[in-house]
C-alpha cells in the first residue's frame, strides 16, 4: 500500500529511485505508524497526538512542562468515513490507565469510535469491521 501510494502521489519518481519503506508493528511508535499511514492510504485522515509536553530549560537543567493537551488522551486521532476515532496503542504488558479509560468513555458517550491497538493485525481486523472494508481499503 504504502508502495502504491508513493507512486499516485510521485508519478515521475523513476521506479529504481523509490525509498524502501519498512513497517514493524512490535514497538509503540512502529504500531502508530502503521496505524495512521494506513488510515490515510485507505482515504482517511489520520494524525499522531502527541501528550508527552515539552522539555523546558530552568537554571542548569532540563525538566518536562506538562502538556496541554486533555488527559487520557489516546495516541491516534483520526477521522474515517465521517466519524471520528480515536486508537491508543498499548504494546506488551502496557495497558491504558483510570484517565484513558475515563478518556475512551467520554469518546464512546459523543458517538466517536475508540480502539485499543495491541498489534497491526487486529486493527486492520477491526477497522475492516466497523468500516466494511477489506484490508485494501475497498468497500
Amino acid at each position: 500500500m504504502a508502495l502504491d501510494h508513493f507512486r499516485r502521489d510521485h508519478p515521475n519518481f523513476p521506479e529504481y529511485a523509490i525509498p524502501p519503506q519498512s513497517y514493524r508493528d512490535n514497538t509503540a511508535n512502529g504500531l502508530t505508524k502503521c496505524i495512521v499511514d494506513y488510515i490515510r492510504y485507505n482515504g482517511g485522515q489520520a494524525e499522531r497526538v502527541a501528550t508527552i509536553g515539552m522539555p523546558e530549560q530552568r537554571g542548569g537543567r532540563i525538566v518536562w512542562r506538562k502538556s496541554n493537551t486533555t488527559k487520557g488522551s489516546a495516541d491516534i486521532s483520526a477521522t474515517i468515513a465521517g466519524r471520528s476515532v480515536k486508537i491508543e496503542v498499548k504494546i506488551g504488558l502496557d495497558h491504558q490507565s483510570e484517565a484513558q479509560r475515563r478518556y475512551q468513555a467520554s469518546i464512546e458517550r459523543a458517538g466517536g469510535l475508540y480502539f485499543v491497538a495491541k498489534d497491526f493485525t487486529t486493527f486492520v481486523e477491526w477497522y475492516s469491521e466497523k468500516f466494511n472494508r477489506d484490508c485494501y481499503g475497498k468497500s
